[in-house]
């Protein structure tokens, strides 16, 4: 007997989308392989952990934890307005800086509406606006960085939203101050700007763009950042924009109540206070990034230029092949067949015995893999 077509269920613009990967977790992997040991440098988590400030407020919260939070996370939201030199108005926190985005979309893309991303980058811009029906314009990266020249030139009538991932994710590069400025002087009024940030906190160059400094001037620019990355909280899930009071008021009208939880709120409010922790996860990470540079150039790849806590390596040999020997050995890192880069990864930089343990393992298997592409070749 012939079996019924099924109803079709999903709407016009989750039909093509595929669900999002994350890095494989620890856990995972212990179990696939009988490893007790993971040194996970996929998420570009911090590798130090967590403030203690932070693990010390979230403790002393847990007791309230059968109330709901404070909806508009106040505290946290006046916190970050004062370190923004802005009206608390002009923030809004949520679930995760991937919650923010979409929350973008669902604010701002009307069906048919166009959004211009570069490419590669991160995959939440595309997937939210194919959800709420517009059209992702992608633009290549020119050197591994946004093209803003080029995606000037993309604008239409029909473009709603730019994204713009600075530093990018995943190769790591920034656009500057002069070329934000150059840039934002050609986009008309019925456009939106988003900055996501995740990675800002990273960036020692004076060259990098204050986008708050648009905001306060009230153009249509939003900035989004995270408490997931720097200040070790991604298992809380805390991200936030920031914008000029009239397209913050719009996002208010989507956000879900009671989005941030408590042990969240009060664990970021805590984290901003240590200045201590900040430090030495830079010094960590800037340690860290020098030892993985030089070494990888040692075995013949090749890194792109990083302001953020990851490298993106040309490896030289198939990533999806290194990426599952490295497994093997209980190292995890995100091979770069997701933007169609079959060479490259993207590996979170750790602890400096972290990153020992790596190019280690590289170094065993890379001859091996070599043998294997030739082959296949």
């Amino acid at each position: 007997m012939k079996e019924a077509k099924k109803p079709d269920f999903d709407r016009n613009g989750v039909k093509d989308l595929r669900p999002y990967v994350p890095g494989k977790p620890a856990e995972e992997v212990k179990k696939e392989y009988g490893l007790t040991e993971i040194v996970k440098l996929a998420s570009n988590e911090n590798p130090i952990g967590t403030s203690q400030k932070a693990i010390e407020a979230i403790r002393a919260e847990i007791f309230n934890v059968n109330f709901y939070p404070e909806g508009s996370s106040r505290l946290l939201r006046q916190r970050i307005a004062e370190n923004f030199n802005i009206n608390e108005e002009m923030v809004i926190l949520s679930n995760g800086a991937d919650h923010v985005l979409n929350l973008i979309g669902q604010a701002f893309i009307n069906e048919g509406d166009e959004v211009i991303t570069g490419d590669p980058t991160f995959v939440v811009y595309e997937t939210t606006t194919k959800i709420m029906g517009g059209k992702v314009i992608k633009v290549p990266l020119s050197n591994f960085t946004y093209n803003l020249s080029a995606i000037a030139e993309k604008i239409s009538q029909k473009t709603k939203l730019i994204f713009i991932c600075n530093p990018n994710n995943p190769t790591g590069t920034i656009v500057t101050e002069a070329e934000v400025k150059k840039f934002l002087e050609k986009v008309p009024e019925h456009c939106v700007v988003v900055f996501d940030e995740a990675y800002a906190e990273y960036v020692r160059e004076k060259n990098y763009p204050q986008t708050v400094n648009y905001i306060r001037q009230g153009k249509n620019v939003i900035l989004v950042r995270t408490f997931s990355k720097i200040y070790g909280l991604a298992g809380l899930r805390v991200g936030y924009a920031v914008g000029p009071k009239h397209l913050i008021d719009i996002l208010r009208k989507v956000a879900e109540p009671f989005s941030t939880n408590r042990l969240a709120q009060a664990g970021a409010l805590a984290a901003l206070d240590d200045k201590d922790f900040i430090d030495m996860a830079l010094d960590v990470n800037e340690k860290g990034k020098r030892y993985l540079c030089n070494e990888l150039l040692k075995l013949g790849m090749s890194c792109c230029s990083s302001y953020a806590n990851f490298l993106f390596v040309n490896l030289g040999i198939n990533a999806q092949l290194a990426s599952q020997k490295l497994l093997e050995k209980g190292i995890i890192i995100r091979p770069g067949s997701l933007w169609g880069l079959t060479n490259f990864a993207r590996i979170t930089i750790g602890t400096m015995d972290q990153n020992k343990k790596l190019i280690e393992s590289l170094n065993s298997i890379i001859t091996e893999l070599k043998e294997f592409d030739a082959l296949v070749c």
